[in-house]
This record gives C-alpha cells, structure tokens and sequence, in this order.
C-alpha cells in the first residue's frame, strides 16, 4: 500500500512538473525546435551539402581486363601463348570530361545547397508565423471566454436588482424570468466558444505538439510595423531569396551545356602479356570525344537551358509581384482592423455603457420597462464581445506582417549554415 501510495504521489508530481505555461516566445520556440516541415528541409540541406563534394571531380577510373588477337582458326587456335600477337591485357581508363563542364557542375551543386538553405529560412519563417497566429488566436478566444465570465456576474447582479424591484412593487412576474433568458444565452455563446477554444487548441498543437495542451501564460508582444519599411524591404523576403541560388544554378547548367561543345578526353594504359616466346607489351592510349554535330545536339540542349533560366527569372517577378499586392491587402486589412478598433472603444463601447446605465436609471425610477435594458444590455455585451473579436484580429494581422515581412522575417537568418562552409562557384575544381 505504501509503495502504491508513493507511485500516485510520484506520478503527480511528475504530471506538475511537466506542465507548465506556454508563453509566446516558447511558442516560437518550440515550433521551431520540433517542426518536422523544418527537418525535412534540414535534411534537404544536408543532403545537398553531401551531394556537393562530388560534384565537378573527375568520374571513377575503369578497369578493363581481357585477351587480345586470340587466334580462333588453324593449328594455334584458342592457344593463348603460340600466337606473338596474343596477349592477356588489364589496364586502367581515366576519363576526362573538360575543365569547364566540371567547373559548371561545381557551380550548380553549390547553388544546390544555397538554394536548400534559403527553402529551409522559408520553411522556419513560415513556422514561425503560423505558431504565432495559433497562439494568439487562442489567446484572444480565451480572452472572449473571460468576457462572458464576466457578464454572467454582472448578470447575476442584475437579476438580483430586478428581483428587488420586484419585491419593493415595481415590474411584473415576467421581469424575473429576464435575466434568466439572458444568462442562458450567455450560456449559449460560452458553449460555441468553448468549440472555437478546442479548435485554437488542436491548431496550436499542430504546431508545438502536446504543449498545446497546455495554458497560455504572459501577454502578446508589442509588433512595430512600420509601413515604408515594409514596403521597402519586400524584395529581400526569404521567398525571394531563393530564386538568387535558383538563378546561380540556371546559369551553372547553361554554362555546363555551352562546356558540351569543348571535347572531352580520355587515357588508357594498358599491360599485355604474351606467351614465354615473345615480350610483353605496354599500351598508351589517349581518347578525344567530337562534338561535330552541334547544331542537333549541344545547341538545343544550350537554348533549353537558356530558356531555364528566363523561366526562373520570370518567375522571381511574379512571386515579387505577388508579395506587394499581398503586402499591400494586408496592410489595408491591418489599418481597418486598427481604424473600426479605436472607433469602438472611443465611441461605441462609451455610448453602450452609457445607454444601459440610461435604461437602468429609467426602470428603477419607474418610467422604463425591462425589456429596453435587456436590449441596451445585448448592445453592449455584443460591443465588448467585438471589441475583443476585432483586437485579436488586428494582433493577429500584425503578427502575419511582423513575422513574414517585418523584424520577424529578419530574425531567420543563415546563422545555423555559417557562409564559411559554402565554396564559392568559381573555386578551383581539383
């Protein structure tokens, strides 16, 4: 029993232990660290890291072993000794394709790996971005939560009033039985809510595992947006970055191609061995390819090359044209957000608040019914309810431009894959 007991207790303790609340910055954290999108680009990048030592040496020698001038006819037929022209041969064969298609290749594997770091950059922007829009939008989801908590005391305030006036000879049976309907309708909201939170939840998690599960601790923090800024640094968003390796590889297979037309070469050296009689013979041989036919073989693969590299280059314009108009909807949509919020709780929540305490001091004086301070109370409790609504929205739109266009961007950098480690295009090639 005691062992049993100190089990339950452990278990407890270990279950505290390990819950704890998950802040913004931890949110980030956390997507970043266990994201499998940001594995699978991790992997890519190594991948192209190992794919790059090979590229633009020299292809593996071939042994080339056999019999040479074997008489098949005669007196001496299939004798590997009686013949002086029979010998058994082994050598060895280099090919050598020219230096300037190696020094392509090496290019091209190079901007392989910038290119698999600048997807990787994307990948953890992107993360980022998502996990901080699931967290605030259950931030704000909870904040709701707590505005109805909140109403329901006021709520029961109420009613409390409405009985007393009722008692004190003022109102009608069915007054009491209003803030009654009222409550089972702030209910109502509570219910839908609760499946908007479980929603948030399962998104949250999506993004940070089981830690999702966990409550939300700390506020939102401050996003600076500057407009000009962003407007001005949209060319150098990560998404475009990768079409700078993708336009270094293009021009890489284009000079690759251009290098077909240079010939490449071979050697061999080559031992023969003769029967007893004769001497042994030693052959040196050296092979030249001809690229005589370039206009049927190497000039269309250069012009599909070419047009490669218009392809990608034509496809940067259109995905930068495409950030600035989503820049621009975006920002429109967060300067909205912005301008309806501070009209709301400038105006719209002051003229709520203050049509409900009208209502009020009408009905206890006797000269309202209640059914004009229920319908002055749903006013306001939709306002603070859309006050709520629209600043989530808004924070949550900062959050889209800060951490996609803004300093947020700006934070992933190609610190994790130090430049050090990247040979320049135009290295030697051994």
């Amino acid at each position: 029993m005691l062992k049993l007991i100190l089990c339950v207790c452990l278990a407890g303790a270990s279950s505290l232990a390990r819950a704890e609340p998950l802040t913004f910055d931890a949110t980030l954290q956390i997507a970043t660290r266990a994201s499998p999108e940001i594995a699978e680009q991790g992997a890519r990048v190594a991948a192209a890291r190992s794919a790059s030592i090979a590229a633009g040496r020299l292809p593996d020698p071939r042994l080339a072993v056999g019999i040479e001038n074997l008489p098949v006819t005669g007196s001496e037929r299939w004798s590997l000794t009686q013949d002086f022209m029979t010998m058994r041969k082994v050598g060895m064969m280099q090919d050598i394709p020219n230096r300037a298609k190696r020094e392509a290749q090496t290019a091209a594997a190079f901007a392989a790996v910038g290119q698999a770091q600048a997807e990787r950059r994307v990948s953890i922007l992107t993360v980022r971005r998502n996990a901080a829009v699931a967290w605030l939008e259950r931030y704000y989801l909870e904040r709701r939560g707590k505005v109805l908590d909140e109403l329901a005391r006021e709520n029961d305030l109420f009613s409390a009033a409405v009985q007393a006036q009722f008692a004190a000879g003022r109102g009608t049976p069915a007054d009491i039985v209003a803030p009654r309907q009222e409550a089972a309708d702030i209910a109502d909201r509570r219910d839908e809510l609760s499946g908007e939170i479980a929603g948030a939840k399962a998104m949250l998690k999506r993004w940070v595992g089981a830690a999702g599960d966990e409550p939300l601790a700390g506020e939102p923090p401050p996003m600076t947006l500057d407009v000009e800024e962003l407007r001005g640094h949209v060319h150098e968003h990560p998404d475009l970055a990768v079409f700078v390796p993708m336009t270094q590889m293009a021009q890489a297979q284009v000079r690759e191609a251009q290098a077909a037309k240079r010939p490449d070469w071979g050697v061999e050296l080559a031992y023969g061995r003769r029967g007893s009689a004769f001497s042994d013979m030693v052959t040196l041989e050296f092979t030249l390819g001809l690229p005589i036919f370039p206009g049927t073989r190497q000039d269309p693969g250069i012009a599909a090359k070419r047009e490669e590299l218009v392809r990608v280059e034509a496809a940067r314009e259109a995905m930068f044209r495409d950030h600035t108009q989503r820049l621009e909807a975006d920002l429109a949509e967060y300067t909205v957000l912005t301008s309806q919020l501070a009209r709301l709780r400038t105006e719209h929540l002051p003229l709520a608040r203050e049509k409900v305490e009208a209502q009020l001091i009408s009905y206890r004086a006797g000269k309202g019914d209640l059914a004009a301070v229920l319908s002055a109370r749903r006013e306001l409790i939709d306002e603070r309810l859309k006050e709520v609504e629209l600043d989530g929205r808004r924070a949550t739109q900062a959050a889209r431009l800060y951490y996609f266009y803004g300093a947020g961007a700006a934070e992933v950098t190609a610190a994790d894959v130090p430049a050090a480690e990247i040979p320049a295009a135009e290295e030697k090639v051994p």
